[in-house]
């Protein structure tokens, strides 16, 4: 007498896929997501794809990494799949798969660090007076003058705004997700975050809503065939979401035609910091503007000096030691 044939086990999936799939993809902005994929997938699956966790070694992870920076790979590249493995087999070691996290075990050189070096307030103001009569133009002050990422400022949406008390509540992002452009919560609490609405920004927002009406209005009867309704504040001509490579284009294009130094759309955030160190903001209250959930992150940038900032401090030793020169 046969028995009865078993069901197959399912086969547990790959512990770099369980990782992405069910931890990291959960709980980190979608282009994290994308950036620990696209490593696993070009980088540590190919290398190490078919090791065992509990008989992986330090020294074959050292000897991937240097074979990596062998064939040419940049050292921040590196860096990242150190990162991204090391964040995988910190998750192992919480689920008791193994004991020892081999990749933070393993040496490299310092990666380069990438320092910018934002703007001067005369630099910004010149930026703002190139870009006045860009359709655009408000999403520039948002970016500038509240430290806002263009995810945020691109996800605004009407409903977030009161505009007769003046607040606007920062809760969500446009992001591209799987192909398409997609409006999700920002992922912590302190990135959700009520901003008030400062009398320049007021202004702008009753200007764009008046041109959506009026684009509206233009369409006629039929403007549902031409006009998207998403109810975003910062929409395409005809209301559908923004690009926001199209953003950083333009932005670009008005730094190159106002023939400004450039420096990247992201670091207006760090011009932000800068201005609110120098004119006295406490850090607590800077990182709870920019959304930032640890004020380390805002210590960073509070932190960061220049030749002005070495000029000032230096001035002021100096006249405590010497006095004031006579005039």
């Amino acid at each position: 007498m046969r028995g009865r044939a078993r069901a197959p086990l399912a086969r547990a999936p790959p512990p770099l896929d369980y990782w992405l799939e069910e931890v990291v993809r959960p709980s980190k902005r979608w282009n994290t997501y994308k950036k620990y994929e696209q490593t696993a997938r070009l980088y540590l699956k190919p290398g190490l794809g078919n090791q065992r966790l509990d008989r992986l070694r330090v020294a074959k992870v050292q000897s991937f990494l240097n074979q990596q920076v062998k064939d040419g790979q940049s050292l921040a590249m590196v860096h990242i799949m150190r990162m991204v493995l090391g964040a995988a087999l910190t998750r192992a070691t919480r689920e008791e798969l193994i004991s020892v996290n081999v990749a933070r075990l393993t040496t490299l050189p310092p990666a380069p660090a990438h320092k910018s070096k934002p703007w001067t307030a005369d630099e910004a103001r010149a930026f703002l007076r190139a870009a006045r009569n860009e359709p655009l133009y408000p999403a520039f002050v948002l970016l500038m003058v509240y430290g806002l990422r263009s995810g945020e400022v691109l996800g605004l949406a009407w409903d977030d705004l009161d505009l007769d008390e003046r607040v606007m509540q920062v809760s969500w992002q446009l992001q591209r997700i799987d192909g398409k452009l997609t409006r999700t919560r920002v992922k912590t609490d302190a990135g959700d975050r009520p901003l008030p609405v400062l009398p320049i920004i007021y202004e702008a927002f009753i200007e764009l809503a008046d041109r959506q009406m009026y684009a509206k209005r233009r369409a006629g009867a039929n403007w549902d065939a031409d006009w998207e309704e998403i109810g975003l504040v910062f929409t395409t001509r005809h209301g559908g979401p923004i690009e926001p490579r199209n953003l950083s284009r333009a932005f670009d294009r008005i730094c190159v035609n106002a023939g400004l130094r450039r420096i990247r759309l992201h670091d207006l955030r760090h011009v932000t910091a800068t201005l609110l160190k120098r004119l006295g903001m406490p850090p607590r209250d800077a990182a709870a503007i920019h959304g930032h959930a640890k004020i380390s992150t805002t210590m960073e940038i509070y932190t960061d000096s220049d030749i002005e900032d070495h000029r000032t401090g230096l001035g002021k030793v100096a006249d405590e030691l010497f006095g004031t020169p006579e005039s």
